[in-house]
């Protein structure tokens, strides 16, 4: 990994991001063009309007969703085509597609959740990861045997086992939610019994919302004016990024009606942003929350995101770890459905950005780009 005294942390928004030819950062020419071509032929099989032409959401058919919780009560926008960028020590190895294009981005708002959840660590809001949340979160979100138990870690490793329903969706619309190619989702959404918060690894979207509406909570603002504020502008992203929530996910906050922002797009809404403003937050986490000699999230969190979970092994605090032999054992990514992704390898100071790849053919441009370095 480079020293943050040395590495380049590119100009801010605006101004010219600087390239680097793809052997002078170590990369066959042939193979990296090899892995670029294929990102771009791998396009997702979802449809462009996110919509099919029977008027279903591309996210309940994705998940077999059907039942009471399926309305969608967040902004949908028309995604563009594949797009994505390599960057090698901070500057552009490769890029294809329009990679300031602000589409939707899905479940990868998680891990955009885990950063705040940082600063609010970094900040003393949340003074003890084993805390109870509902030790500083009044009202009855987490009042009650079960849910009294669960504490931040619990939320951020999604083993929270969090059970109600929030903005109009119960947790037990993610009950038996499976992820990933080859996912059985024909029992999701049927109820099953709870287990011990802490104790059981579900993936499950009402879950991380209600750790928004915790941060929200803590924060005592709107959390994308937060992002905004304390990592996005700070790392030079572009202002054209938006968090949006649900219809129905409007809570008082001091006498002010404020906007509890989700954790993806399952129900609409989430961060609608472009895969450069991605590759900045990619290397801001690949760097151990260090931009240009500036702390922005402190090395202990980072360090505590991407540690493995104790009931997923290859999960840490919302982002993905490595899983498979054949990938740097130190990268990372995060993860959206349709497929959205930042992968980084931090020992190399590498950060790749897909947008729109079938999602089943992510690991084969991973392999592609690992073997262009050889």
């Amino acid at each position: 990994m480079s020293s943050p005294t040395d590495a380049f942390a590119p100009a801010p928004n605006g101004a010219l991001w600087q390239t680097i030819a793809p052997a002078e950062a170590g990369f066959d020419p042939e193979r990296l063009k090899a892995a670029v071509e294929f990102a771009r032929e791998q396009e997702s099989p979802w449809p462009r309007s996110l919509y099919y032409p029977d008027g279903s959401y591309v996210g309940n058919v994705e998940w077999n969703e059907r039942g009471p919780w399926t309305e969608i009560v967040g902004p949908v926008r028309e995604r563009g085509g594949p797009a994505g960028l390599i960057l090698k020590g901070g500057r552009i190895v490769s890029e294809w597609g329009d990679t300031a294009r602000t589409d939707m981005t899905f479940s990868i708002a998680k891990s955009y959740l885990a950063v705040l959840a940082g600063i609010a660590f970094d900040d003393g809001l949340i003074k003890d990861v084993e805390e109870p949340v509902g030790a500083t979160v009044a009202g009855p979100v987490f009042a009650g045997a079960h849910n009294g138990q669960i504490t931040w870690r619990h939320l951020l490793q999604q083993s929270s086992e969090w059970q109600g329903e929030i903005f109009g969706k119960s947790d037990q619309v993610d009950h038996n939610r499976q992820i990933g190619p080859g996912a059985d989702n024909s029992r999701k959404g049927q109820r099953r019994e709870l287990k011990t918060p802490g104790s059981f690894y579900e993936y499950n979207d009402v879950r991380v919302n209600v750790l928004s509406y915790a941060l929200l909570e803590r924060f005592r603002r709107p959390l994308p004016e937060v992002l905004r504020e304390r990592v996005m502008d700070p790392i030079g992203a572009s202002p054209d990024w938006r968090w949006e929530g649900y219809s129905t996910s409007f809570t008082d906050i001091d006498g002010r009606s404020i906007q509890s922002v989700p954790g993806g797009g399952h129900w609409g809404g989430g961060l609608f942003i472009g895969a450069r403003d991605h590759a900045r937050f990619g290397l801001l986490i690949g760097r151990e929350g260090d931009w240009g000699g500036r702390q922005i999230l402190s090395r202990d969190w980072v360090r505590r995101m991407l540690t493995p979970s104790p009931t997923l092994a290859n999960y840490g605090y919302l982002w993905w770890l490595a899983a498979r032999p054949g990938v740097p054992a130190a990268s990372f990514s995060a993860l959206g459905a349709g497929s959205n992704v930042i992968w980084v390898d931090p020992e190399q100071d590498v950060v790749a950005v897909l947008r729109w790849i079938n999602g089943a053919q992510t690991d084969g441009f991973i392999d592609r780009l690992v073997a262009a370095r050889g």
